[in-house]
C-alpha cells in the first residue's frame, strides 16, 4: 500500500508541476524594486516611497505605518520584528522592536484575578507599543527619507480613507467587546445607535487622534531639524515625544484609566533592540530568522530536522511527505514550547547552540517511526550537544508526567489537570480554536536594485483594540503569549519588563552571498508551518514563487497555543489533528487515518504567504502573494 501511495502522489505532483503557470495570482516581475504587503493600499504607499527614491527600508516603513492606520489586524501601538540585509555590509540584522510587560505584570496578579494566562482582549493584555519606536530605528539607521515623507501616505489615510469590506465587518462582528472601551467605541463605531454601527464599505472612515499624534511626531522631527539636528536625530526626536513626551503621557493616562499597567517609566525605559540573527545552513542555503524571543528558530530546527530525509524522493505532499513534516514540526515544536523566551532573562540557560545543532537534529530525526503519528512527544534534551548538563531535568520529568494526565506538578504547576495529549481535553468550538491558531496579522516584504532587502512581520493591537485615550493608538495584546507556570515553559513566564515569546517570524535566504528568498506570513502559530514548506516548495520542488506562495500546506495542532484563551484546556496540543488541501487524494487522506492522524480540510492553507525571489540570472525581483487574503503587491 505504502509503494502505491507513493507512486500515485509522485505521479500526482508530476501534473501538478505540468501547469506551472496555472496560479490563481500572477507572479510580480521588477528589476527596480519590489513591495508586498497585505492591503493593496498599503502597498501602493511603498510604491510611492520607490517612485520619489526611497531605498526598501523607506517603502517598508512607509507600508508599516499603512498597515497600522488600516487596522490590518494589527495598530501603531503593536509590535514590529524585521530581517534587514544590508548591501554594504554583507550581513543580515535583525531588529527586535517588540514591547515588554509593564510594572506590575506578574504570574501572581494574574492568577489573583483567575487567569492561567494573561488575558487575550483589553488594556490587561498590554504591553508597551514598539511599532513606533522600531519604525523611527529602522528609518533612522537605515532608511534615507525623513519620517515626514515616509508617514505621509499613513497620514493620509488617517485624514480619511475609504475602508474596505474586511476591515468594517470586523469592527461589526466586535462591536460588543469594543463598547467596553469608550475610546474604542468612539473610533470604530461611526453609527452608534444604528442597526450597522461600523462604517460600511467604501465609507471614509476618518481618524482625527491618530493624525495629531502622528502629526505631533513629525512636528517633534522638524522642529529638531530647524535646530540643526542630522536626520537621524530628528527622527529619535520623534520617537522620544511618543515614549518621553504628550504623547507617552496621554497614551498611560488612557491606558490606566482603563484598567492597565502601563506607567510613564515603562515607556521611557523600553527600547528597539538591533541582534544577531540566528540562521542554520540547509543544503548550502543560509535560512535567517529572529532570536528564540520568537518562535523562528522552530523553522531552522525542522531544516536540520529534515535534512536527514530525501524530501524530494518521497514527493511533494505524498503520504511519507506530510507524515515526515509533521513529526519534525511536532519535535521542534516541543522545544519552543519549553525552551523559548526572552534572552535577556535567561541567564544564559537557554540551550540554542544545542537546539540548532545538526547532531541534535540528526538524534530528533532518529526518533521519526513511519507507522503512526507520535502524540506524545515532548522536549528534547540539548544541553549535552553544547557540553552542559540540563538543569531543567526535574522540572521535565514534573512536565512529562503532566503531559501524562499524572499531575505531577508540584508548587511550579498549573493549577488545572489533565492530559497534554489531548485525550482528556475539554472539546472547545473547532472554529474558536482554529482562529486562536491562525490568529493574524500582516506581513511585508521589500527589496530595491541597490540591494536592500526587508522582511516583517508587525503585529499587535488588532481589532478589537482598547484604545489608549485620544492617541488614537490601539494597545497590544500580546501579554496572552507570556505563561504563568513554569512547568509549561521556564523562559516565558511574565515579570516586568520582559518580552513575550512571539509567533512572528520574518525569514530570510541567503546563497553563495547574496539574497535568494525574503519571506514572511500572518498566522499565529502556523506561520513557521507555512513558512518551511514555502521554503521547500521552491528549494526540493522546483516551484517558482508564486505557485510556492498558493500551494497547498498541511498545518499542524500538536503544539501548545500562543494565543487566545485564559483556560489551559484551551491551548493544550491536538496531536494528529492536521488541516490538509480539499486537493489531497483520498489514497493519501486514507493513508494518514490509519496512521492516527484526524484531518480537516480547506480549500486555501497556504498562509497568506509574502515573498520575493531574487533571479540573479535575469537580473530581476520575483514577488509572490497567496490567493489566501487580501494580500497585494507592486514591482517596477
Amino acid at each position: 500500500m505504502r509503494n502505491y501511495s507513493f507512486l500515485l502522489a509522485a505521479l500526482f505532483f508530476c501534473r501538478l508541476s505540468s501547469f506551472a503557470q496555472q496560479t490563481q495570482k500572477p507572479p510580480l516581475h521588477g528589476n527596480h524594486w519590489m513591495a508586498v504587503t497585505g492591503k493593496p493600499l498599503a502597498a501602493e504607499a511603498g510604491a510611492q516611497i520607490f517612485q520619489k527614491g526611497g531605498n526598501a527600508v523607506d517603502a517598508t516603513c512607509a507600508m508599516l505605518a499603512a498597515v497600522c492606520t488600516m487596522w490590518d489586524v494589527l495598530s501603531w501601538g503593536g509590535e514590529t520584528q524585521a530581517l534587514i540585509y544590508n548591501p554594504k555590509t554583507g550581513k543580515v540584522i535583525a531588529i527586535n522592536a517588540l514591547g515588554y510587560a509593564p510594572t506590575g505584570a506578574t504570574p501572581a496578579f494574574f492568577k489573583s484575578k483567575g487567569f492561567n494566562f494573561p488575558p487575550e482582549y483589553g488594556p490587561l493584555a498590554a504591553v508597551t507599543p514598539g511599532t513606533p519606536g522600531g519604525l523611527c530605528y529602522m528609518l533612522a539607521e537605515y532608511g534615507t527619507m525623513s519620517l515626514k515623507d515616509v508617514l505621509a501616505p499613513a497620514m493620509e489615510m488617517a485624514r480619511g480613507y475609504a475602508i474596505e469590506a474586511q476591515t468594517a465587518n470586523s469592527f461589526e462582528t466586535q462591536k460588543k467587546r469594543l463598547k467596553e472601551w469608550p475610546y474604542s467605541k468612539a473610533l470604530f463605531l461611526t453609527h452608534p445607535g444604528e442597526k450597522r454601527e461600523a462604517p460600511e464599505a467604501g465609507e471614509i472612515f476618518v481618524q482625527k487622534d491618530l493624525l495629531e499624534t502622528l502629526t505631533r511626531m513629525v512636528g517633534a522631527e522638524q522642529d529638531a531639524l530647524k535646530h540643526k539636528k542630522s536626520r537621524k536625530e530628528a527622527i529619535y526626536a520623534a520617537s522620544d515625544r511618543f515614549y518621553k513626551g504628550d504623547i507617552a503621557q496621554e497614551f498611560v493616562r488612557g491606558c490606566q484609566e482603563q484598567g492597565g499597567l502601563i506607567t510613564l517609566e515603562d515607556l521611557a525605559q523600553w527600547k528597539p533592540v538591533e541582534e544577531e540573527p540566528l540562521h542554520v545552513n540547509y543544503k548550502g542555503i543560509e535560512v535567517y530568522k529572529l532570536q528564540q524571543w520568537t518562535q523562528g528558530p522552530s523553522m531552522l530546527q525542522c531544516l536540520n530536522i529534515l535534512e536527514n530525509f530525501d524530501l524530494k524522493g518521497m514527493g511533494y505532499n505524498s503520504t511519507r511527505y506530510v507524515h515526515t513534516l509533521y513529526q519534525a514540526m511536532s519535535l521542534s515544536f516541543a522545544d519552543r514550547d519549553f525552551y523559548y523566551g526572552d534572552p535577556a532573562f535567561s541567564q544564559g540557560w537557554q540551550p540554542m547552540k544545542g537546539l540548532l545543532s545538526k547532531e541534535y537534529a540528526k538524534q530528533r530525526a532518529g526518533l521519526i517511526g513511519f507507522e503512526r503519528n507520535d502524540a506524545v512527544i515532548g522536549p528534547g534534551d540539548p544541553y549535552p550537544f553544547e557540553g552542559r548538563t540540563n538543569p531543567f531535568a526535574e522540572l521535565l520529568k514534573q512536565r512529562s508526567a503532566f503531559a501524562q494526565g499524572q499531575g505531577g506538578g508540584g508548587s511550579t504547576a498549573p493549577s488545572t489537570s489533565g492530559a497534554m495529549n489531548g485525550t482528556a481535553m475539554t472539546e472547545i468550538d473547532e472554529a474558536l480554536y482554529h482562529d486562536r491558531l491562525w490568529r493574524g496579522t500582516t506581513s511585508i516584504e521589500a527589496a530595491d536594485k541597490e540591494g536592500w532587502v526587508v522582511s516583517v512581520t508587525p503585529s499587535g493591537g488588532w481589532n478589537p483594540a482598547c484604545v489608549a485615550g485620544h492617541t488614537g493608538v490601539g494597545m497590544s495584546q500580546r501579554m496572552q503569549s507570556f505563561v504563568l507556570d513554569s512547568i509549561i515553559d521556564p523562559f516565558n513566564v511574565v515579570e516586568p519588563h520582559k518580552r513575550p515569546r512571539v509567533t512572528l517570524t520574518p525569514s530570510l535566504a541567503m546563497k553563495d552571498g547574496k539574497p535568494l528568498l525574503c519571506f514572511s506570513v500572518q498566522g499565529g502559530d502556523t506561520q513557521d508551518q507555512n513558512l518551511l514548506q514555502c521554503f521547500l516548495n521552491i528549494v526540493e520542488f522546483n516551484m517558482t514563487v508564486q505557485e510556492a506562495v498558493e500551494a497547498a500546506n498541511i498545518n499542524s495542532d500538536q503544539l501548545w497555543l500562543s494565543l487566545g484563551g485564559e483556560k489551559l484546556e484551551d491551548r493544550r496540543p491536538r496531536p494528529g489533528h492536521i488541516l490538509l488541501g480539499n486537493s489531497t487524494p483520498p489514497w493519501v487522506r486514507k493513508d494518514l487515518r490509519q496512521m492516527g492522524y484526524t484531518a480537516t480540510y480547506g480549500d486555501r492553507t497556504s498562509g497568506p504567504i509574502n515573498a520575493i525571489w531574487f533571479d540573479w540570472k535575469h537580473g530581476s525581483f520575483w514577488g509572490g502573494s497567496s490567493n489566501n487574503g487580501e494580500d497585494y503587491g507592486i514591482g517596477w
